[in-house]
C-alpha cells in the first residue's frame, strides 16, 4: 500500500515536473487518437451502409416456362452464402403484378392466362459472392433467366475492400505515431531522474517499485488523451449526425447510443493500454541497462 501511494505521489509529481512536454504529450496524444477514432467510426459507418445495402440486393432467377425451382432451390439452399431463399409461383408474381400496375391492373385480364413462370429471390451474404452464385445458376437447364445488379455490386465490392484497406492503414500510422509520442515522454522524464533511480537500484529498491510511478505516468497521458479524443468525436459526431440527416436523409449511419458507448470504451482503453505499455517497456529497457555489470 505505501509502494502504491509513493508511486502515485511521485506520478503527480513528474507530470508537474514536466507539465510543458506533459501537456504537450497530451494534446499530442489526444490529436492522434482523435484521428484514430474519427478513422475507425468513419469506417464503421461505410461497413455498415455497405451492409444496408447488400442486405437489399435480391438475386431474381427466373425459370422456364412449365419448370418449377425444386432443383435450384435445393441446391442455393446448401449454399452457405445465401441468408434468404424465396420461391414465388405464377400466381403470387400475378398478384404482385396487379399490386405494381395498379389502377392499370385491368390490362392484366386481356393476357388470358398466367404468362409468368415460377421465379426465386434469393439474398446473400456479401455483394462479393453474388457473382459465383449467378455462374452456378446459370448452368441449370431449367434456369430461363438470372437478374441481378452486376454494376452495382461490383461498385461494393471495390467500395468495401478500398475502405477497409485505407482505414486499416490510418489506424496502424496513428497507433504508431502516438506510441511513439508516449513512449519518448516517458524516456525523457526517465533520464531526468537518471542518477536518482541509479542510487535507488544500487541501495536495493526493486525494478517495479521504481517503474510505478512512470507506468502511471504514461497511462495518465494515455487516458487523458483518450478522454480528450472522445469528447471532441461525440461531439464531432452528433454534429456530423445532424448534417448528414437534414441533407441526405436516405444514408443509414450509425446512432445505437450502445454501439457509440461500447466504441468510445474501447477507444478509452486502447489510450490507456497504450500508455501503459509504451512506459513499461521504456522504463524497463533503462533499468535492465542500469543493472547490467560495467
Amino acid at each position: 500500500m505505501a509502494s502504491f501511494k509513493y508511486a502515485l505521489r511521485d506520478t503527480f509529481r513528474l507530470i508537474c515536473r514536466h507539465w510543458g512536454l506533459s501537456i504537450l504529450t497530451l494534446i499530442t496524444a489526444a490529436s492522434v487518437l482523435y484521428i484514430l477514432g474519427f478513422t475507425a467510426l468513419f469506417a464503421l459507418n461505410v461497413r455498415h451502409m455497405v451492409s444496408q445495402i447488400e442486405g437489399g440486393l435480391v438475386v431474381q432467377v427466373y425459370m422456364k416456362k412449365g419448370e418449377k425451382p425444386d432443383d435450384v432451390y435445393a441446391k442455393v439452399k446448401t449454399n452457405p452464402t445465401v441468408t434468404s431463399i424465396r420461391a414465388i409461383s405464377p400466381e403470387e408474381a400475378l398478384d404482385r403484378l396487379r399490386a405494381k400496375l395498379g389502377n392499370q391492373a385491368r390490362a392484366v385480364t386481356l393476357m388470358g392466362e398466367n404468362p409468368l413462370p415460377w421465379s426465386l429471390e434469393i439474398q446473400v451474404q456479401r455483394a462479393e459472392h453474388i457473382t459465383p452464385l449467378v455462374r452456378d445458376l446459370v448452368v441449370f437447364p431449367s434456369v430461363e433467366e438470372v437478374i441481378y445488379s452486376g454494376k452495382l455490386v461490383e461498385r461494393l465490392s471495390t467500395i468495401s475492400r478500398a475502405s477497409a484497406g485505407v482505414s486499416a492503414t490510418i489506424l496502424v500510422l496513428a497507433v504508431i505515431i502516438s506510441a511513439l509520442v508516449i513512449f519518448n515522454t516517458i524516456r525523457i522524464a526517465i533520464y531526468s531522474r537518471k542518477e536518482e533511480i541509479e542510487v535507488m537500484l544500487l541501495i536495493g529498491a526493486t525494478k517495479t517499485y521504481i517503474s510505478l510511478p512512470f507506468v502511471f505516468q504514461g497511462m495518465f497521458l494515455g487516458a487523458g488523451g483518450a478522454l480528450l479524443a472522445v469528447a471532441g468525436l461525440w461531439a464531432t459526431y452528433a454534429s456530423a449526425v445532424n448534417a448528414v440527416r437534414s441533407t441526405l436523409a436516405f444514408l443509414d449511419i450509425i446512432v445505437n447510443q450502445q454501439i457509440l458507448l461500447q466504441f468510445f470504451l474501447l477507444l478509452f482503453a486502447t489510450g490507456a493500454t497504450m500508455g501503459w505499455m509504451c512506459s513499461w517497456l521504456a522504463v524497463s529497457r533503462f533499468t535492465s541497462r542500469a543493472l547490467r555489470p560495467r
